[in-house]
């Protein structure tokens, strides 16, 4: 716990202007962010008396080794930047609101050529038109079958879209009405994407233009005794009738609004959002934290709309924005939004009539997910302590091991060793510090030396990142003068990318306090987020205790690695898969916990999403290795002109037999390449033949097994039946 006066900075240092400040552990990992405007004044109400200031405020300043701060023009600036590093920092003690359900949205696909609508999750993209998000997707589906019969726009997949194409023959939607079939030319992609707009201005509450329109029609239909015409005219308009039915009028003036309403106590906050548009309720979502600092609802409201509208323009931002409280001060976040709008927002707190009457039934709603939320929760926080206070007191520990990392050995009879390392915090997944690994130091199976290379490299790389702190007293040395060094090893991937080896940048050190330039490693791209930018690092932080999958071997393997790196402050077990036994290192005897008992039941979910982590990325590598070609290898040899030579000769052992001149004759492939194909494939050795595993029949390619090639990956054929194989996978 550090001293708030040890890193203050001196008076008169702190510039009087607006600004965002950034307070850092002891590991330079940021854990808050504000903004200020005044940044001499806020700053100093954290380092007064600490008997004075808030628990959580408290907790935050003790926590915290350093301050630094960074001047801007204007509020507005303060506004966006401290949106933008709460975001890119993930601060602990910060208000992070979290969803407590992903929602689906109706999307159309605006920025392709035929335009498609479906449902979509996750994170919005450039280009779709999304509508929503609605509680539940079925609601969706529904509206879209009943919208299809006025606007027949594509909703397959680009799979089916692409074999009705090549087949001339559209899907079933296409037969009966639902869909212009724009993959066999019954619309142009120009007609069709018209069509796909008129959908669009309906779903945003433009509905009376094209009721006007068919009922229009309809009425010429009955003129002319067109009356079958005229019936399936009447029944689109049901149909879009009924689709507006789905969503209720609340403002009968045709409002486009958002209305957010806060519930809160002492702890945690609920937060409720309906977006009104064309004054029907068009969705729904919710929204809860933890109060991590001392916060008003203003704050928090303005924490909201931050989220809501950080990643938002045009019409997504609404013209009008009700809320509970107004932030303080409000005229900065009524400026941000009208910029991300492009024209004026009105933030303001409804006083009477039906938006009042709309946020009491918003405000409700608030309050039934905190109960909501609160009865979940009680259980599982509870659950979640005893678990960690039962593991430290099996295994002897000064305090619950808030940290916990553990490490799997994965790989198929020896071939593509790999490792994984999950990371549980407070009992739960921090699955972005994931990482993997590939074993290199040796080949062939070997899971404790595996386990040894893993936890030998994840900890240099720890001790390396402390190195460039300088959390190294003066003089310090560490066991066999093996003092850690930003090598070959010095960085390991993050769980979606591949391995790298890359030494890491060195940027330039950020000053503990003062103003931070607008050129400063934080706020530059590229390398510079490998030091002291606030990011979490990949390797910058060490667990209490390292949990390995297995029995007395790899701990000792584990223990050892540890114990040659000169770290003794990091507890290590093992867990058995056999008898779920608990190993501890130097021990001959395992710990058994309870089956019924909480602890155990954590380690055996850190010790199962290890495996998995593990698993996962050890066929992704055997599928990408089962899938390669020794025309991989030919220099200057693109995918297109693979895929024309594999279908010119049928697979890479009849290419591999063929002339010169016979390869000249596939197109695009001229003398030069071809000679170049010929001299590689003539080196490459060939694959081996596939066996039948029924008959233990060898197969050539003429005899129905064709060879695996890069357009057509498939799995070797192996002795055993798929149990057998399955077994063969650690």
């Amino acid at each position: 716990m550090a001293d708030p006066s040890s890193y203050r900075p001196r008076p008169g240092e702190i510039p009087d202007s607006p600004g965002v400040y950034r307070f850092r552990d002891e590991h330079r990992r940021v854990i808050y962010v504000g903004k200020a405007k005044s940044l001499r004044q806020r700053l100093a109400n954290y380092f007064q008396d600490l008997a004075h200031l808030h628990p959580r405020t408290r907790t935050m300043v003790t926590t915290a080794a350093s301050v630094e701060w960074t001047v801007v023009s204007t509020e507005v600036e303060a506004l966006q930047l401290e949106y933008s590093w709460i975001k890119e920092y993930d601060p602990r003690f910060n208000v992070k609101y979290r969803d407590d359900k992903s929602y689906p949205y109706l999307a159309v696909t605006m920025n392709e050529e035929f335009p498609r609508v479906q449902v979509m999750r996750g994170q919005k993209k450039k280009g779709v038109r999304y509508f929503g998000p609605y509680g539940h997707a079925w609601a969706i589906r529904d509206t879209v079958d009943l919208l299809l019969r006025v606007f027949p726009v594509r909703t397959c997949s680009t799979g089916v879209f692409k074999n009705a194409a090549r087949t001339g023959r559209p899907c079933l939607l296409g037969y009966i009405g639902k869909c212009s079939a724009p993959c066999v030319g019954r619309i142009t992609p120009d007609d069709h994407w018209d069509l796909a707009d008129e959908f669009c201005d309906f779903m945003a509450g433009r509905t009376g233009t094209y009721l006007r329109r068919l009922e229009r029609q309809m009425a010429e239909a009955a003129e002319e005794m067109e009356y079958e015409r005229a019936a399936r005219l009447r029944d689109d308009i049901g149909a879009l009738k009924k689709a507006m039915e789905k969503s209720a009028v609340v403002l009968a003036d045709a409002t486009d609004a958002d209305l957010i309403a806060v519930a809160e106590d002492e702890l945690e906050a609920a937060v409720q959002i309906f977006h009104v548009r064309g004054g029907r309720v068009r969705g729904q979502r919710g929204w809860v934290t933890d109060k991590v600092e001392e916060i008003t609802t203003g704050a928090l409201v303005e924490h909201a709309l931050q989220q809501l509208y950080g990643e938002e323009s045009g019409d997504a931002v609404p013209k009008e924005v009700l809320v509970p409280a107004l932030p303080d001060p409000v005229e900065p976040v009524q400026q941000w939004l009208t910029e991300r709008r492009g024209s004026g927002v009105s933030l303001r707190i409804p006083q009477r009539g039906d938006k009042k009457a709309l946020m009491e039934t918003v405000q409700r709603n608030a309050q039934q997910a905190l109960v909501l939320h609160k009865t979940k929760r009680a259980s599982d926080l509870t659950t979640r302590s005893r678990a960690l206070e039962e593991i430290a007191e099996a295994l002897d520990l000064d305090s619950a091991p808030l940290r916990i990392e553990c490490y799997d050995i994965s790989h198929l009879q020896g071939d593509d060793v790999v490792a994984s390392m999950v990371v549980f915090e407070d009992g739960l997944a921090r699955k972005s510090e994931y990482r993997r690994f590939q074993i290199k130091g040796f080949e062939g199976q070997d899971d404790v030396r595996s386990m040894h290379e893993v936890i030998t490299r994840r900890f240099r790389r720890y001790l390396a990142e402390k190195e460039k702190t300088g959390e190294w007293a003066d003089g310090e040395d560490l066991t066999h003068g093996d003092r850690p060094t930003a090598g070959a090893d010095a960085t390991e991937n993050g769980a979606d990318t591949t391995e790298h080896h890359a030494a890491p940048t060195e940027n330039g050190a950020t000053p503990t306090h003062g103003p931070a330039l607008a050129d400063e490693p934080a706020l530059t791209d590229g390398p510079a987020l490998k030091d002291d930018d606030g990011r979490p690092k990949r390797f910058a932080y060490p667990p209490q205790l390292v949990v390995v999958d297995g029995g007395q071997p790899q701990v000792a393997a584990a223990q050892r690695a540890l114990d040659d790196l000169g770290i003794d402050d990091i507890a290590v077990c093992g867990l058995a898969k056999r008898l779920e036994e608990v190993w501890l290192p130097r021990e001959d005897d395992p710990v058994v916990l309870p089956r019924t008992s909480e602890g155990l039941y954590l380690l055996q979910r850190v010790r199962d999403e290890a495996h998995r982590f593990a698993i996962t990325y050890q066929r992704a590598k055997r599928a990408k290795r089962f899938r390669s070609s020794p025309l991989d290898d030919v220099p200057g040899l693109g995918e297109t002109r693979k895929q024309a030579l594999i279908k010119h000769f049928g697979s890479v052992k009849k290419l591999r037999s063929a002339t010169i001149d016979q390869i000249c004759e596939v197109p695009g492939i001229g003398r030069k390449t071809a000679e170049t194909v010929a001299v590689a494939l003539a080196g490459a050795t060939p694959a081996a033949p596939a066996v039948n595993t029924a008959t233990g029949e060898i197969m050539d390619d003429d005899d129905g097994a064709p060879e695996t090639t890069a357009d057509a990956p498939g799995e070797p054929v192996t002795a055993g039946t798929p149990d057998e194989r399955r077994g063969q996978e650690r």
